[in-house]
């Protein structure tokens, strides 16, 4: 299952998607890794879901990455009379430390961090955005406000402050035990969600244990102030709208998610976007017209993988939904238009060896007729240096970790392979032309750019760099090998 793009598709697996069956359409259709959304459902399903995604892994050959996503702390009121009252517009309405049931005027904000921070003129938006308060007084048992947008507001509903960062951590009680959970069944990527600081990251990063990958969910306005530092700390970055999109005027997102890509390409590090990218497919077999531009765009923006939520987990076209998006990717990268556009971020090298031989391939690239980029590498890191440059080549990473092959799922343009690690030059050279031709990378006659380190097996070593011809007689020779020592 060589794909013909270099985007990776992240689909969500749910009550429409988790069986292995539907698994295993999917990934025909075009996913090459799943998130588990530790939302919903409870950990036996969720082992069950991870335990299908193996089971079909290992029947289709493939290395198959899985993300499990951490729901995050998320404020809400309590409780009203009756279950619902209605705010009117311009009307005082007050947040307080009351566990009585709420009314038009009142409700109880079960939250004591916020009384402390929340200050005149700052926004309380209710229900993702559809009530907005403004704080008209803060104390510390009640926050007086002023309804600029009043409506219906119900039990439970939660909470977005987008003018103060709030002193709560980004892991509950609830993401510490799915944390746990999630390394114990070797989930390859965990995603923070609601990151605010670097603290976060460095915290999540620590509970972790030195396992799994590390993604940060840029979903809170707090984060872009100290976005570059966030990066520095994960393992891959998400632009994550929904709530983005609730914090922010809508206009404000679109520049905003440009810049996120932009900047954590550079750094090297994985970017996903994230939320609503078909999300008219949850009940209709086609997208409007918007959303595939909303696709396209993100692709011609260089991320990464671009993900899908609703559309897969719960709604009633899933197997349309990942076609649809595999089609609109490869339209895209088909595009001749589509290379300058994609090679917008300027990303000059490190002063590393790694770094100039990464920069140097897709030089070649550009200069020679080359048909593939063999990577060989251990920590996936030598994988990473060389997506960065976005090479018009496809590349093919051989490595000996299953862990590594299953994390480079959502690395742009990585068709990553587990074998058997290599102890000579002569013997990368060999394998590397012989999994080329076996997956597709090349025919008689084709150049390849291989990148390794010497001495092998060491890590962070990349330091050789070496141009070969195909004759595409070489997995004839591997079977005449084999032939001769069974014999």
């Amino acid at each position: 299952m060589t794909r013909g793009r270099k985007v990776k598709i992240l689909a969500t697996l749910g009550p429409a998607s988790r069986s292995p069956e539907m698994i295993e359409k999917l990934l025909r259709a075009g996913a090459d890794a799943f998130r588990v959304n530790m939302s919903h459902g409870d950990h036996e399903t969720h082992a069950e879901t991870i335990a299908a995604i193996r089971v079909v892994e290992k029947a289709i050959g493939r290395p198959i990455g899985i993300l499990c996503d951490l729901q995050g702390p998320k404020l809400r009121v309590g409780q009203f009379a009756g279950g619902r009252a209605v705010i009117r517009h311009g009307s005082h309405f007050t947040l307080d430390r009351n566990p009585e049931p709420g009314d038009d005027t009142r409700v109880c904000l079960p939250h004591p961090e916020l009384f402390g921070v929340l200050q005149k003129g700052q926004r309380l938006l209710i229900d993702d955005g559809k009530l907005r308060l403004t704080v008209i007084r803060a104390g510390e048992d009640a926050i007086l406000c002023s309804a600029e947008v009043g409506g219906v507001i119900s039990d439970r509903k939660g909470v977005n402050v987008p003018d103060a960062v709030v002193p709560v951590p980004a892991m509950t009680e609830k993401d510490r035990r799915d944390l746990a959970f999630a390394v114990q069944h070797g989930a390859d990527w965990i995603a923070l969600s609601f990151v605010q600081r670097p603290e976060d990251v460095a915290e999540a990063r620590r509970l972790m244990g030195g396992y799994g990958a590390l993604m940060a969910k840029i979903e809170k306005p707090a984060a872009i102030d100290r976005l570059e530092e966030i990066i520095e700390l994960a393992d891959g970055i998400m632009v994550a709208r929904g709530d983005l999109g609730v914090e922010l005027n809508p206009e404000e997102v679109p520049p905003l998610q440009k810049h996120i890509v932009a900047v954590t390409r550079r750094s090297g590090k994985p970017v996903v976007v994230a939320t609503q990218m078909l999300e008219s497919m949850i009940e209709s077999p086609a997208p409007t017209r918007a959303e595939v531009s909303d696709v396209a765009n993100a692709v011609y923006d260089g991320a990464d993988a671009v993900m899908l939520s609703a559309e897969t987990a719960s709604g009633a076209w899933p197997v349309e939904a990942v076609t649809i998006m595999d089609r609109i990717a490869g339209q895209v990268e088909r595009d001749p238009g589509y290379r300058q556009q994609v090679s917008f971020a300027q990303v000059l090298p490190d002063p590393t060896t790694a770094d100039a031989l990464a920069a140097a391939c897709a030089s070649i690239i550009q200069t020679v007729a080359i048909s593939g980029v063999i990577v060989f590498t251990g920590s996936g890191s030598t994988a990473r240096r060389v997506a960065r440059e976005r090479p018009a080549a496809p590349m093919l990473v051989l490595t000996p970790s299953q862990k590594i092959a299953r994390r480079l799922a959502l690395l742009w343009g990585a068709h990553a392979v587990t074998t058997r690690d290599i102890g000579s030059f002569e013997e990368m050279i060999a394998k590397g032309k012989r999994m080329a031709l076996r997956h597709g990378f090349g025919v008689a006659g084709s150049k390849l750019v291989a990148l390794a380190g010497v001495p092998f097996g060491t890590p962070g070593s990349t330091n050789l760099l070496h141009v070969v011809t195909l004759s595409g007689k070489e997995l004839a020779r591997e079977e005449g090998e084999l032939a001769r020592e069974e014999g």
